[in-house]
C-alpha cells in the first residue's frame, strides 16, 4: 500500500512502529498533491517546504521516543483557519495575501498533537455555497468525476481527502458545509455541535451557525480527529466547559438498544431515486444491527431554508463589514474619498455570491425591516431547535439524508441561486438546532457518485453518532471504495 493511501490509524501504527518516517509520509503526500491537484484543485496553498521540515522535527520526537497521537501526520486545512506565517485567503481576492500573526484554536491543538500542515484547502469564498465554485482561486472538482462539484463549502476539505492527498483534513460547516462534500465526495466528515470545537481564529461568517469538524476516511480517523479539536477555549466566549468524553471508546460494532428516528420531513417527494433507495438500504442494515426504527416528526423543517438564509447573512453582512481596504486585505487603487474607497475594495475585492448575501443581510437588519425578518427568523429558529429536542425524548439518533441528489455538474445550478440553496435542505436545520450531525458513505448512484447517509445526535452526543457511523460503516464497503484519480 502506497503511504498516501493510508488512514490516519494506520499512519500511526506505522510511524510508531517505524515502518516509515514521517517524511517519508509527508513527502508522499506532497508528491500526490503536485500529481494530482492540476486537475482537482483542491489546495490554494501547498507547504512542501514547512511540511518536510515539520515532519524532520517529527522523525526526532518519535525517535527520543515522545509520540502525541497525531506526531508526523500530515493534514490539510480549510483556508479558513488563521494559521501564523502561512496565508489564510477564505477563497477570496480580499485577503489574497492576508497572512495572520497567531494560529486558530484548532490548528494549534493539532500542531501541539505533532501535525503536519500539508497547506490550506479551498472552498467557497468566506464559505458562502454549497458547490464550491465560489472561489477567487477557481473551482473545486470532484475527484469521482471531475465534470462535478464536490459540494461546498468545504469542498477543498473533502476532495482532498476522497483524492487521497491528505488523510484528513478539518473544516467549517455553518449550513452543512462539512457534510455535504462530504456526502458529494464519499468521505467522512462530522459537525460538531455548537460550542464543542473552538472558533476562535476561524474567519467568521455567521458567527451563531458556525462549527469546526473533521473530515476523515473513516469513522475511526473521525473520532480521533475530533478528540484532539475539542474541548473548552476561553478565547472563544461561545465554547462550552464541557469535558469531551473518550470518542474512540465509544466505537462498537452493533446497535442493540439503539433507537433510530426517521424524520418524515427528510424523506420527501422529489427527493432522488437513487439517494432513497441508498438511506432506506441504510435503514435496513442498522434495523438489522439491532437498531429500534422509529418514525418521526420535525414540523418546523420547511421553514429552515427561508430561516437559514436571513439568519446567515445579517451575521455575514455585519462580520464582514471588517473588510474595508485599509486595515487589511485588499485596497482598491482608484483615487476618491473613504467611502469611495470602501466602496471600491469591497466592490473588487468580494465576488457575487459574497456581495449577494451581504446584500440580502443588510436588508434584513436595516431600520424597519429588523423585527419583520431577522427578528422572526430567531423565532422560527427557536421552535425548528425544539422540534430536534422534542423529537430526541423518543430516540437517540436521527438518520437520513445529506442531500437530495448526489453532485451535480459543475455550472448546473450557478445561474439560480434559490435551487443551489435548496441543496442545504437537510443539513441546514441541524446547524440552527445547534446540535451534532455527520455524513458517512452509504451507496453510489447510477452514475457512480457516492452518496452520503447522515446521522443526528442529540446536543453534545457526538458519541452516539460516532457509534451508530461506526456499526454502519463495519456492516458495509462503501467507506473502502476508492476515486480512480
Amino acid at each position: 500500500m502506497s503511504l498516501f493511501e493510508m488512514t490516519l490509524q494506520e499512519l500511526r501504527t506505522g510511524l510508531d512502529r517505524r515502518e516509515f518516517t514521517a517524511v517519508e509520509a509527508t513527502r508522499a503526500f506532497v508528491e500526490r498533491i503536485a500529481a494530482t491537484d492540476d486537475t482537482i484543485n483542491a489546495f490554494i496553498t501547498v507547504c512542501a517546504d514547512q511540511a518536510l521540515a515539520e515532519a524532520t522535527a517529527a522523525d526526532r520526537r518519535l525517535a527520543a521516543g515522545e509520540s502525541a497521537p497525531l506526531t508526523g501526520i500530515p493534514l490539510a486545512m480549510k483556508d479558513i483557519f488563521n494559521t501564523a506565517g502561512v496565508r489564510t485567503t477564505c477563497a477570496s481576492k480580499i485577503l489574497d495575501n492576508y497572512v495572520a500573526p497567531y494560529d486558530a484554536t484548532a490548528f494549534a491543538r493539532l500542531k501541539a498533537q505533532g501535525a503536519v500542515l500539508l497547506g490550506k484547502v479551498n472552498m467557497d469564498e468566506f464559505a458562502m455555497g454549497s458547490s464550491n465554485e465560489n472561489s477567487a482561486f477557481g473551482a473545486v472538482h470532484n475527484p469521482w468525476d471531475t465534470t462535478c462539484v464536490p459540494g461546498g463549502s468545504s469542498g477543498g476539505s473533502a476532495a482532498c481527502v476522497a483524492a487521497r492527498q491528505a488523510p484528513a483534513a478539518l473544516g467549517t460547516d455553518t449550513g452543512g458545509s462539512i457534510r455535504q462534500p462530504a456526502s458529494h465526495c464519499g468521505v467522512v466528515g462530522l459537525k460538531p455541535t455548537y460550542g464543542r470545537v473552538s472558533r476562535y481564529g476561524v474567519i467568521a461568517y455567521a458567527s451563531s451557525l458556525d462549527q469546526v469538524g473533521p473530515v476523515t476516511r473513516d469513522v475511526r480517523d473521525c473520532a480521533l480527529l475530533l478528540q484532539a479539536i475539542a474541548g473548552y477555549d476561553p478565547l472563544d466566549s461561545t465554547s462550552v466547559d464541557m469535558p469531551a468524553p473518550d470518542y474512540a471508546a465509544a466505537l462498537t460494532a452493533d446497535l442493540k438498544g439503539v433507537r433510530i428516528g426517521l424524520p418524515r420531513e427528510y424523506f420527501i417527494e422529489g427527493l432522488d431515486a437513487d439517494v432513497r433507495q441508498a438511506v432506506e438500504q441504510a435503514v435496513a442494515t442498522c434495523r438489522a444491527l439491532g437498531a429500534e426504527i422509529v418514525e418521526v416528526s420535525l414540523p418546523h423543517t420547511e421553514y429552515a431554508v427561508a430561516c437559514y438564509y436571513l439568519i446567515a447573512t445579517a451575521e455575514a453582512s455585519s462580520n464582514l463589514a471588517r473588510y474595508d481596504g485599509v486595515r487589511f486585505g485588499h485596497r482598491t487603487a482608484t483615487q476618491g474619498n473613504l467611502i469611495e474607497t470602501y466602496s471600491c475594495s469591497r466592490d473588487e475585492g468580494f465576488g457575487s455570491e459574497v456581495k449577494r448575501r451581504i446584500m440580502l443581510g443588510t436588508y434584513a437588519l436595516s431600520s424597519g425591516y429588523y423585527d419583520a425578518y431577522y427578528l422572526k427568523a430567531q423565532k422560527v429558529r427557536t421552535l425548528i431547535r425544539q422540534d430536534f429536542l422534542d423529537a430526541f425524548e423518543k430516540v437517540d439518533v436521527l438518520l437520513g439524508p445529506v442531500a437530495p441528489t448526489p453532485a451535480f455538474r459543475i455550472g448546473e445550478k450557478a445561474a439560480d441561486p434559490l435551487q443551489m440553496y435548496l441543496s442545504d435542505i437537510f443539513t441546514i436545520p441541524v446547524n440552527l438546532a445547534g446540535t451534532c450531525a455527520m455524513s458517512l458513505p452509504c451507496g453510489f448512484s447510477a452514475t457512480d457518485l457516492p452518496i452520503g447517509l447522515q446521522l443526528i445526535g442529540k446536543p453534545f452526543a457526538e458519541a452516539e453518532i460516532l457509534r451508530a457511523a461506526y456499526a454502519f460503516e463495519q456492516a458495509t464497503e462503501w467507506h473502502k471504495r476508492k476515486a480512480d484519480i
